[in-house]
């Protein structure tokens, strides 16, 4: 994992016996954007409460600053920026004609504060956040042949450039977009070349998508190269499933999405996977919103997440295990 000029950003509440020792753990400013806590937050505060809560990096937020001045705000705060987020316009017929200009202004984002890595999605359509959770079954709008074609030309080239630049590019499939469901996350695979395109595993939008994110860290390997570490909350999905919403959006308001070790997510199981290839990338945890304060949500991530690395530490070698069966 690579360190910026202003140095290791790594002093935090890490214990020598945690498994996961050359990975990074970063949170994602969403949480504090979506709260409906009426604080207000804007950059600086939330900055202070990633330091605060033990975090070593962040995502980019809408309202950070950019640039050196971005820089100085994490190097002061002994933070990085771990990756910058690039979601693409598409339709069906797949990425829109500005899509690479789009990617492109992300990456500049990116390298001008000295960040980690370019996170490139499909963007969200409300044809597919109708579907979102439930994308597999018959009329679910798709992208096209021809739109698989056009979206690995965007995804090579983006990956090109931020290559020429030292930064990997992930792919993140993502509930409620065109690349939600297995069947799309292995076309997506196959259409792009491994060795350009890495995949960011969104644990949380993986279970949604119906696929097993334990199963796929295995499976996968070190394609694998940046994970979302979101957790699933049990009722909320199995309402999502039956049809009780009417799409993603309003599942996520009613909290599909929740703290770090309380949903459906086999967290053990996925750090073991991790564990055992050697993992040295970020680990970022995840929440799009919470019923309470956000600053809790995301101190009670991090908790969880220490608590784990701490038990496979202590386990040794771990033995994998699968996700928790959803009704």
């Amino acid at each position: 994992m690579a360190v910026t000029a202003d140095g290791d950003a790594r002093g935090r509440p890490r214990e020598d016996r945690d498994a996961l020792p050359h990975a990074s753990i970063g949170t994602v400013p969403i949480l504090w954007y979506n709260a409906d806590d009426g604080a207000g937050w804007h950059a600086a505060t939330i900055l202070d409460e990633i330091a605060r809560l033990g975090y070593e990096g962040t995502q980019l937020g809408h309202d950070f600053p950019r640039g050196d001045e971005l820089r100085r705000a994490l190097s002061g705060r002994r933070l990085r920026l771990a990756e910058v987020y690039a979601a693409l316009p598409c339709t069906v017929d797949g990425p829109s004609a500005d899509a690479l200009d789009v990617a492109r202004t992300s990456l500049h984002e990116l390298h001008d504060a000295r960040g980690d890595v370019l996170c490139v999605a499909v963007d969200g359509s409300a044809d597919r956040d109708a579907a979102g959770g439930r994308a597999d079954r018959p009329g679910t709008a798709a992208f096209t042949e021809a739109a698989w074609d056009t979206l690995a030309g965007v995804l090579h080239a983006i990956s090109d450039e931020a290559a020429a630049l030292g930064h990997p590019t992930v792919f993140h499939p993502h509930a409620g977009t065109y690349v939600e469901t297995p069947v799309e996350i292995e076309r997506l695979l196959a259409t792009t070349d491994a060795d350009r395109v890495g995949v960011c595993l969104d644990t949380g939008h993986h279970i949604v998508g119906g696929a097993d994110p334990v199963a796929d860290l295995r499976r996968l390997g070190d394609r694998v190269r940046h994970v979302h570490l979101k957790d699933v909350d049990h009722a909320v999905l199995s309402a999502l499933h039956a049809g009780r919403y009417a799409g993603l959006e309003e599942a996520v308001r009613d909290g599909l999405f929740t703290e770090l070790g309380a949903g459906v997510l086999d967290l053990d199981g996925a750090l073991a996977i991790l564990a055992a290839r050697e993992y040295d990338g970020w680990l970022m945890v995840e929440q799009d919103r919470s019923v309470g304060p956000p600053s809790e949500a995301a101190a009670t991530g991090r908790r969880a997440l220490g608590a784990a690395l701490r038990r496979l530490g202590e386990n040794g070698a771990s033995r994998p295990q699968t996700m928790r069966t959803v009704a």
